[in-house]
């Protein structure tokens, strides 16, 4: 970008938000002075987790209620799925899930890759404002293993790999960790050959289960999570050496299965394995932070936390319930459902003196934003693709009430849609659209109606349908879910093609004359 453009582009960006808050600008003027920014991603931890996002939480989270304190806390935050893989892709590309070719459920661990090398990614979006751009972590996107009939080879590369999607270097496994194959791979680069295979069946553990096959020997099930945080920290610790800011991506395996915590933590909460895998993920998150301060850049770097779904049943809400905890807090459902419970996560943002500090949000935020939001903050123009349905947080982050996001479309692993403007949420599905009762099958057989309107701001927990009682409403919502369908975008912006052709309305009904 030449100064000219540059000059124009940061004055009209930032000026606007100057105007409206009375705090540091988060907009970067150059690489320079543009943030270190890591992005840290749970796996399955519900809203009602962490004691940040619910006041009611019983698993001691002592680090990130720092985090919270030290920064801004959204209390009305959702994944664009309420399952891992979508969630993923929506992330990276700042684009709703189901307009890729990914119409429900998610992939495997031997997956072909899902994100093409020519779609936008945070990735490339931050290589494109000088960043140096790592992966570290549970991918779930698919790579390409090579292949000989259905076995995989393990000593040649992988392709398509996350540096296809902008990362300058990565280390992770493929998919969640209870899928196998159980290797780690550094840049297209397996660290060993499978000599066995290993399992864990849920019979021998409820909680620490794991699909049987192929591992590597330098792969530990138990020692994933700590594993990839101490990458992290030597990523970190590596790159403050480097005169160009870094971006990380660190998508955690945890609290998912399996499972496994370990000394000090088995046993910890109280209450189950669960609680204690998520007060180890909370330490380990905490030693980051400590990392970032030791070396001496706390003050010019941006660190998010968030989770891609809510909490999975594999969790035992039954046992928690006796402890009184709720993963879900105060709202329905969990993982896989299109009901509050399966998208709606934490979400806590810190940057001394740009983020508003120990201050929590109502304004309404999806993980498409984060995109959007970081192009913002690195002063780059708007293309026509990329972040399609991601709209600009920083207003937020100096203190504005609420986004520009006029709704918000969530999907569940069954494929049904949810969109919610305002106080209104339709749902398309008789039932929870995932694993949470009454699941869709059973839905039908009890003729429950298919499509279900909620009231948010009265009926948080989402028990009243009233569908029949705000015909109009439905209508508006349809519309506009239309809307957003046909023209490939929720934002502003030219008409752009899905991927595939994208269907919503339950059978035998059809749109409302808008």
């Amino acid at each position: 970008m030449n100064w000219l453009r540059w000059f124009v582009v940061s004055t009209v960006v930032a000026l606007p938000f100057l105007m409206a808050v009375e705090a540091t600008p988060v907009h970067a003027d150059d690489s320079a002075t543009r943030p270190n920014i890591i992005l840290v991603m749970a796996d399955d931890l519900g809203i009602g987790d962490v004691s940040p996002t619910n006041p009611d939480c019983k698993i001691k989270t002592p680090r990130l209620q720092q985090m919270a304190e030290e920064g801004l806390t959204f209390l009305d935050a959702h994944t664009p799925s309420s399952v891992c893989t979508p969630t993923r892709y929506g992330l990276l590309t700042g684009r709703y899930n189901w307009r890729s070719r990914l119409a429900k459920g998610v992939l495997s661990g031997t997956s072909e890759h899902l994100i093409p090398a020519d779609r936008a990614t945070l990735g490339h979006l931050l290589q494109d404002a000088g960043y140096h751009t790592a992966m570290i972590g549970k991918w779930h996107l698919g790579w390409d293993w090579h292949k000989n009939g259905k076995e995989i080879d393990f000593t040649k590369p992988v392709l398509n790999g996350p540096d296809s999607n902008g990362f300058d270097q990565y280390y992770g496994h493929c998919g969640s960790l209870d899928m196998p194959p159980y290797v780690w791979v550094d840049t297209g680069r397996p660290t060993s050959v499978p000599t066995r295979k290993e399992g864990v069946t849920k019979k021998q553990n409820p909680y620490g289960w794991y699909r049987n096959g192929p591992i590597g020997d330098d792969f530990e099930i138990e020692q994933v999570l700590p594993h990839l945080f101490d990458k992290s920290i030597a990523y970190v610790e590596e790159r403050v050496k480097e005169d160009k800011p870094f971006f990380l991506y660190l998508p955690l395996p945890a609290p998912h299965t399996p499972i496994v915590p370990v000394p000090p933590f088995k046993d910890a909460s109280g209450m189950n394995p669960y609680a204690d895998f998520v007060m180890q993920m909370d330490h380990h998150m905490g030693q980051l932070l400590d990392a970032v301060a030791k070396a001496g850049i706390d003050e010019n770097t941006l660190v998010i936390f968030t989770s891609d779904n809510g909490c999975s049943p594999e969790a035992n809400f039954g046992e928690l319930a006796k402890h009184g905890h709720d993963p879900s807090g105060k709202y329905r459902g969990h993982k896989a459902d299109i009901y509050e419970g399966g998208h709606r996560v934490p979400f806590i943002v810190r940057w001394p003196g740009k983020v508003v500090e120990g201050k929590t949000t109502n304004a309404v935020a999806c993980l498409t934003d984060v995109y959007t939001t970081l192009q913002s903050i690195t002063n780059q123009t708007r293309e026509a693709t990329g972040g399609e349905d991601g709209f600009d947080l920083t207003g937020v982050f100096g203190g504005d009430d609420a986004s520009e996001r006029e709704a918000l479309v969530s999907h569940s692993i069954g494929g049904f849609f949810a969109i919610r403007r305002g106080k209104w949420k339709l749902c398309l599905s008789h039932g929870s659209g995932g694993w949470s009762n009454p699941r869709e099958p059973k839905a039908k057989l009890q003729g429950l109606p298919p499509m279900q309107l909620f009231d948010l701001e009265a009926d948080p927990a989402e028990k009243n349908n009233v569908a029949k009682e705000n015909p109009e409403v439905v209508d508006s919502l349809l519309v506009l879910l239309n809307e957003y369908v046909e023209t490939g975008r929720s934002t502003e912006g030219p008409k752009v093609a899905n991927d595939r052709e994208v269907t919503f309305l339950p059978e035998g009904f059809s749109l409302p004359s808008p």
